[in-house]
């Protein structure tokens, strides 16, 4: 999920590969404001889905523009599937994201619903908030690193760094004591 002008053939490639690869996933971004139907149209497949926040520029027209509403997105879409888990809906929900106050409001809401923590997985860059993945482990949540690797891994993590400044900072910031 390289951008927009990749997501509707990334769904589609996902729709034909889940009926002869039942343990396929996919990504979608919490900022482009299709997702939530999104989401609907894949449940009946039971989807493996990574929700991340998107890091790459989109017009405001089809994506959300700022943190706080990037943020609500992202909250309201695990929400969202969630309830469907909680609704009987098969699906494997995973949280792509280092914001450790959103992951926390999420587990709040699958406490809520009567879910155990291994209802969702957290998902985190190799070496970044490694304390606050250890914490969740402990806690008893599903905490997986993500490892970038093969010949791409290096113009992907700068494509990254360069769609959102911000993320210099961040990874900064975890390499420092």
């Amino acid at each position: 999920m390289e951008g927009s002008a990749y997501t509707e053939r990334t769904i589609a490639l996902y729709e034909r590969a889940k009926a002869r690869h039942p343990n396929t996933g996919l990504c979608l971004q919490a900022y482009l404001r299709r997702t939530a139907a999104d989401i609907q149209r894949l449940l009946p497949l039971e989807p493996a889905i990574r929700l991340v926040k998107g890091a790459y520029a989109e017009p405001a027209a089809i994506a959300y523009q700022n943190r706080h509403e990037v943020d609500a997105s992202f909250a309201m879409l695990s929400s969202a599937m969630l309830d469907a888990a909680r609704a009987g809906e098969r699906m494997r929900i995973a949280l792509g994201t280092h914001d450790v106050k959103l992951i926390d409001q999420i587990a709040r809401h699958a406490a809520a619903l009567g879910l155990p923590k291994t209802a969702f997985e957290v998902q985190m860059l190799y070496g970044i908030r490694a304390d606050e993945q250890r914490r969740l482990a402990r806690e008893g949540y599903v905490v997986r690193d993500l490892i970038g690797y093969g010949t791409a891994w290096y113009p992907w993590y700068m494509r990254r760094l360069a769609e959102r400044p911000a993320n210099v900072l961040f990874a900064l910031r975890q390499l420092l004591p």
